[in-house]
């Protein structure tokens, strides 16, 4: 008797990812971590859409990074969005459609993403995934990544400051331009080849929120890199979020929270959220000191040969999700 063949889905990519693609995307997304939470026993819990300007700034600041994969009809398979901060590379969002999962096309796309960070310079690669979802750590493990510290997202209540916050976008042109100078040459003293110039223009570009300067003594002692716009579609703006925070001085870290908890409230959210690297305790325990909360917890983990570096002195926070 002859042997029935076995259908494979043909998988054709990667493709760059456009911004008319963001319905599709967030389709995929949605069903794809709706599915994960399920396995893991959350049952009830279904994934929103993310915003699709929060879309737009990921697409748009991976560039050619931004990768998807479609099946034979043409609908999307898979994504991943890579990211390069300077020499940090980083990917996130990335999943595969749940039929898909299992047929070796995570593999793929983890090993794309990788392989373009590897292209474009990256000596930093990670990513970060839910630490209880022992499936995605051991896969991850199997292709080279080994977890590091838990990234915990702290939230500090919105409250008025003494002074208002100095920002980025309120300045002149010219002012602008020399600060988001001072901004990368301040990362770069702390963590070399680190570079969030983009990150920040591309915020301001988008209206997405804008960046909180510190400024002590006659010059740049921080800044952090902040969202105001809502995360998920067609929600209220509840939270303003924390994507890159960099200190000089960690004595300063207080003073920085409370301007962001200011700006916080100038901004219309209830409160900011930071997520801090567990290689950061001090930091951690002043924010805990102020009366934040621990809302959440991720995972990092780097690829062997590839890990992230820390400071001799200072803080440097770099949020590994959009």
């Amino acid at each position: 008797m002859a042997t029935r063949p076995v259908h494979r889905r043909v998988m054709d990519g990667p493709h760059p990812i456009t911004v008319a693609d963001i319905a599709p995307l967030n389709q995929v997304f949605s069903d794809a971590f709706t599915e994960r939470y399920r396995r893991d026993g959350m049952v009830g819990v279904r994934v929103p859409f993310l915003n699709p300007l929060i879309w737009r700034y990921a697409i748009e600041d991976a560039g050619t990074g931004a990768m998807l994969w479609r099946d034979e009809r043409g609908d999307i398979a898979a994504f991943n969005v890579a990211h390069m901060s300077g020499c940090e590379g980083w990917m996130g969002p990335l999943a595969a459609r749940p039929d898909l999962q299992g047929a070796g096309l995570g593999k793929t796309i983890v090993t794309a993403g990788v392989e373009w960070l590897r292209a474009h310079g990256a000596t930093t690669i990670g990513l970060e995934t839910m630490p209880r979802t022992l499936d995605n750590i051991g896969f991850y493990a199997r292709l080279g990544f080994t977890p590091g510290p838990l990234t915990l997202t702290l939230t500090l209540e919105a409250q008025a400051a003494e002074r208002s916050p100095l920002l980025l976008g309120a300045l002149t042109p010219t002012d602008r331009a020399a600060m988001v100078i001072a901004c990368r040459e301040l990362a770069q003293r702390l963590m070399p080849g680190y570079d969030f110039t983009r990150e920040i223009e591309l915020t301001d570009q988008l209206a997405a929120g804008d960046t909180v300067l510190l400024w002590s003594n006659d010059r740049l002692a921080g800044y952090a890199l902040c969202h105001t716009a809502p995360l998920v579609e067609g929600r209220a703006r509840e939270e303003l979020r924390v994507l890159k925070l960099v200190l000089a001085d960690e004595a300063d870290a207080p003073r920085l929270a409370l301007i962001l908890a200011d700006y916080a409230r100038r901004s219309g959210a209830r409160r900011v959220a930071i997520r801090v690297q567990g290689s950061y305790p001090g930091f951690f325990r002043t924010l805990v000191s102020l009366g934040a909360r621990v809302r959440w917890s991720d995972l990092r983990m780097t690829l062997d040969g590839a890990a992230e570096p820390h400071p001799e002195r200072g803080v440097v926070l770099s949020n590994w999700e959009i």
